[in-house]
């Protein structure tokens, strides 16, 4: 079995009398995919934001490569290697697609600077279906070139871990099969990824272990078969026929 990379203990967050995510814990495997799934509210995306930092957690902690993040700042986790899509893209409006890019490898996990990180900007972008629009205002793209565009700035920091917030939602069908693709070309070529999505097909085909959410906790862990089997689960999603 692959080395743990990532270890959540205990993890709560609280927002005044709302308890959002409540003693989460799990570790991620290097070289695997960890989908977090779970109905609408059920915690998946704070529990994103906690890895991340853009929230700090209430109790717990979360190590990488044993360097604890529980309450270091975004930028500080970021450098440490943990890079991220949003659910909302949010990309620099007044900076070019390469730009952009750019920014994620100066300011992530190994930082280049000048023509090496140009270099590396241009050599995502083409690997990522974007050279031709290297030089375009993000604001000319469509959508799925905005995700793109993200991810290949997120991928530019170079991270030990990959959090993928949603990337495949809005996307239309042609445009979500390639989307699948191109993860599982992530994942085939050995990197670490946290995938939350609502999207069953690309949790069955991209993920080898999931994390269940509901009301905050963690309902069940397994395979995607596995889980996807848990009369628990099934009971979190489309509720109790009985009650």
């Amino acid at each position: 079995m692959s080395k743990t990379i990532l270890q959540v203990r205990d993890v709560t967050k609280r927002f005044g009398g709302l308890v959002a995510v409540k003693g989460m814990s799990f570790e991620v495997h290097e070289h695997e995919v960890m989908g977090i799934i779970g109905p609408n509210g059920s915690g998946k995306s704070t529990m994103i934001n906690l890895i991340s930092g853009s929230f700090a957690p209430s109790a717990g902690s979360m190590q990488l490569k044993g360097h604890e993040l529980a309450g270091k700042p975004a930028h500080r986790i970021a450098q440490l290697g943990v890079a991220r899509t949003f659910q909302l893209v949010r990309l620099l409006p007044e900076l070019t697609v390469t730009e952009n890019v750019i920014a994620g490898a100066a300011f992530g996990h190994r930082r280049r600077w000048g023509h090496a990180a140009e270099r590396y900007a241009h050599d995502l972008l083409d690997r990522l279906g974007l050279g031709p629009v290297a030089g375009l205002p993000v604001s000319a793209l469509t959508y799925i070139d905005t995700k793109r565009v993200e991810l290949a700035r997120a991928l530019a920091c170079e991270p030990e871990v990959l959090l993928l917030d949603e990337w495949l939602a809005g996307l239309n069908p042609t445009e979500l099969e390639a989307g699948i693709s191109l993860v599982r070309s992530l994942r085939d070529e050995g990197r670490t990824i946290i995938l939350v999505e609502h999207v069953m097909d690309a949790i069955r085909s991209l993920c080898d272990r999931c994390v269940v959410m509901a009301t905050g906790e963690k309902i069940a862990e397994g395979t995607p078969a596995e889980v996807l089997s848990d009369p628990h689960v099934i009971q979190a999603y489309l509720g109790d026929d009985d009650a």
